[in-house]
């Protein structure tokens, strides 16, 4: 080989080391595992396996109306908390993009303050507020107005709910709103749309991720709720959660218990991959417009 002839430069071996990478996730695999995977798999096995091998608990569920009431009562409470959260969260994620970087700085902390203040013990300040006698119908009485009933009910339920998981939902919106570019909303009334038609067809479009994570994220969380609807809540706004800690607690039947968790992570999971494929199908007609 003369001295004038070009050398190819050397090219590593990849397939030694591509693994590595991946490697990394494996103390938060080992993690989930031990702390989901297997306590998952043994309420699974007592489903199955208490008093005796069967479908038993699985066909007392559904054979007792009461049961499916409280399992429909519980997504819809769900659903009603989700789209609370989103009227509330929406414009004030849009503010925190919109004012200074000190105001931002206030509007955060106001989202990270409930944070660091317990759930039981905000529970109990929307007891003193919503209750027959609270500062809410206080308020109502002195202008004139007749005292609602807030307190033992799902409306109730409901506000108390909204209140806890609404950092869950502003977190994720201000995320991908502050990554939007306004001068699309801007370039769009230059062109002769109006504020609102602009927002309409080229913002709210675009901040659409985040709406359905954030809605996903309140919809998965107010599943579980166990604490607010006990304190808030009565007989008509029983939970799932709070019949699960009945069987457990209470009636000592893991069996059953077992079984009302599996069928409401199932139903959870089955509504979720429904509603995956409508929500990326608009999202594609959203990008095309």
């Amino acid at each position: 080989m003369s001295a004038l002839e070009p050398t190819t430069p050397s090219v590593p071996n990849r397939a030694g080391w591509a693994w590595r990478p991946y490697a990394l996730t494996l103390p938060a695999l080992l993690l989930l595992v031990a702390v989901i995977g297997y306590p998952l798999l043994t309420i699974v096995l007592r489903s199955l396996s208490e008093p005796q091998w069967g479908l038993q608990n699985y066909s007392w569920f559904f054979g007792a109306p009461v049961n499916l009431t409280v399992l429909q009562r519980t997504f819809t409470i769900s659903a009603w908390v989700t789209l609370v959260c989103v009227i509330c969260a929406y414009p004030y994620a849009y503010l925190m993009t919109a004012v200074g970087p000190r105001v931002r700085l206030v509007l955060v902390l106001c989202v990270l303050i409930p944070f660091w203040v317990s759930g039981v013990v905000r529970t109990l300040s929307w007891v003193i507020l919503l209750q027959d006698s609270g500062v809410i119908n206080s308020l109502l009485r002195a202008v004139g107005f007749d005292g609602i009933r807030l307190i033992r009910t799902q409306t109730g339920v409901v506000i108390g709910m909204a209140q806890v998981l609404l950092p869950f939902m502003i977190l994720p919106l201000y995320s991908v709103m502050k990554g939007i570019d306004l001068r699309l909303v801007r370039a769009a009334r230059s062109l002769g749309a109006r504020p609102s038609r602009a927002f309409f067809t080229v913002y709210l479009p675009l901040s659409l991720p985040g709406v359905y994570a954030g809605a996903i994220i309140v919809f998965i969380l107010a599943l579980g709720f166990y604490i607010t609807p006990a304190l808030l809540g009565g007989p008509r706004s029983t939970m799932l959660s709070t019949l699960v800690q009945t069987q457990v607690l209470s009636l000592l039947q893991w069996g059953r218990g077992g079984a009302m968790g599996v069928i409401l992570l199932v139903t959870t999971f089955l509504l979720l991959a429904l509603a995956a494929p409508v929500m990326r199908s608009r999202h594609r007609e959203a990008g095309r417009r």
